[in-house]
């Protein structure tokens, strides 16, 4: 994608990422399980700290409750109903996968729906029901941070964030613009500046809001910024939300300076993320995407998912090729937000970051199986989650992998090496 991307959507292309793409099999054992896993842990904080790497910040939402594939849209869309798939083999069992009440993964208790509020309350609740499947849950934070933390003179501050997990546009927009507040309360609260670095890591759709934050960074005057940022303003104040107008009002100077991070470099690492939206780096510092993948292709690109009807309806239950939710939730897929302000307000947003629409883009876009985005590093890795099981909460369809205790060591050792390479 082009510095000053103005938020184009990512091309999706299939060619070999080349130097850019290594392929990896996880090792993997918890910390405490392991003898020398804290002096590793250790060292790999000395070497973040050494890089300049102050404030880790973990970003996730929940697998339960929140349309994961984006299903209610491909029907809004019509799907079945106005014939789109006549004469394409095994979609109707596809979708069945997709569709929540029908893809086996759980509702969250009381109907909780998004948007999840970021409170210690929603996060227990979540980490009681999913446990460390596709969450950041306290105990693997709490773990980094005295892992990492181990002989610093100067803490790496560690913070889990659960971002509003509304699978549209116009939440994803939402969601970055508070985000890009928190980040300056953090630069703030932690005194950073020039020579500091924070590490942003996201989980799924997270990452797509980090994508839009990293258009919202560019220093350039974007017309596009500033029509993103009066469509939310008008919409909170259609549904009496002043926070997110006082944010707005807050951070548009930051940006326009090029001084939210006041000289800080915001590093990225995503996990699962679908392709979708474009990134622009000229905002940001390092990137990085790491994606579950086993390669089931006997046409030599390993760095393709598989997409093959009805062979993929066999495939999901088991995750036997990787991260499915990764492979899925493309363009044209999304949930569809309650109320006419909102869907008004995501129809306007939809226009500036994404122009596919339609079941049949849907189709094309899952079919084109790119695992890796056209910017950034890229890093598929084997987390040996296939076991053959059919039960969903073993792997959430290969998207829970991630976040596992027994992967934090090997993640956070392959995240140093390909970023803050010491040779």
């Amino acid at each position: 994608m082009p510095i000053e991307n103005n938020f184009q959507h990512d091309e999706m292309s299939r060619k070999n990422p080349g130097e850019r793409l290594t392929i990896r099999e996880a090792t993997l054992g918890v910390l405490s399980e392991l003898p020398s896993g804290q002096e590793v842990m250790a060292a790999t904080g000395k070497s973040l700290s050494q890089a300049g790497v102050r404030l880790i910040v973990l970003l996730h939402g929940s697998i339960m409750g929140t349309d994961l594939f984006g299903a209610q849209r491909l029907d809004e869309l019509g799907g079945l109903k106005r014939g789109y798939s006549r004469g394409v083999t095994g979609v109707d069992a596809l979708l069945a996968l997709l569709r929540d009440g029908s893809n086996g993964i759980a509702s969250l208790p009381g109907g909780l729906k998004p948007p999840l509020p970021n409170d210690d309350a929603t996060k227990r609740l979540i980490d009681e029901q999913i446990g460390d499947a596709g969450n950041f849950t306290n105990a693997y934070v709490e773990l980094m941070k005295h892992s990492l933390n181990r002989g610093l003179n100067r803490q790496i501050h560690c913070v889990r964030e659960l971002w509003s997990c509304e699978h549209h546009h116009l939440g994803r927009a939402l969601a970055a613009t508070s985000l890009l507040g928190r980040l300056r309360d953090w630069t703030e609260t932690h005194k950073l500046g020039e020579g500091d670095r924070i590490l942003l890591q996201a989980h799924g759709q997270a990452g797509l809001v980090l994508a839009l934050v990293s258009n919202l960074l560019c220093v350039a005057a974007s017309s596009s910024r500033t029509r993103l940022f009066a469509l939310l303003s008008d919409f909170a104040t259609q549904i009496n939300r002043p926070d997110i107008t006082t944010t707005i009002q807050r951070i548009t100077p930051f940006l326009s300076e090029g001084t939210l991070l006041n000289g800080a470099a915001l590093d990225v690492v995503t996990f699962g993320m679908p392709v979708r939206y474009g990134w622009d780096l000229s905002g940001i510092g390092k990137l990085l995407h790491i994606v579950n993948h086993r390669n089931l292709r006997t046409d030599g690109k390993a760095w393709l998912a598989k997409m093959e009807l009805p062979q993929i309806t066999m495939e999901m239950p088991m995750a036997w090729g990787g991260d499915y939710v990764q492979e899925m939730a493309v363009a044209g897929s999304d949930a569809v937000p309650e109320g006419d302000a909102a869907k008004a307000a995501n129809k306007a947003v939809w226009e500036i970051v994404e122009p596919f629409d339609g079941f049949e883009r849907w189709l094309e876009c899952a079919r084109r199986a790119v695992r890796i985005p056209s910017e950034g590093l890229g890093l598929l890795i084997d987390y040996k989650d296939f076991t053959g099981s059919t039960n969903v909460r073993d792997h959430y369809f290969g998207h829970a992998a991630y976040t596992r205790l027994n992967t934090m060591l090997f993640n956070t050792t392959e995240i140093t090496q390909a970023l803050y390479p010491t040779s």
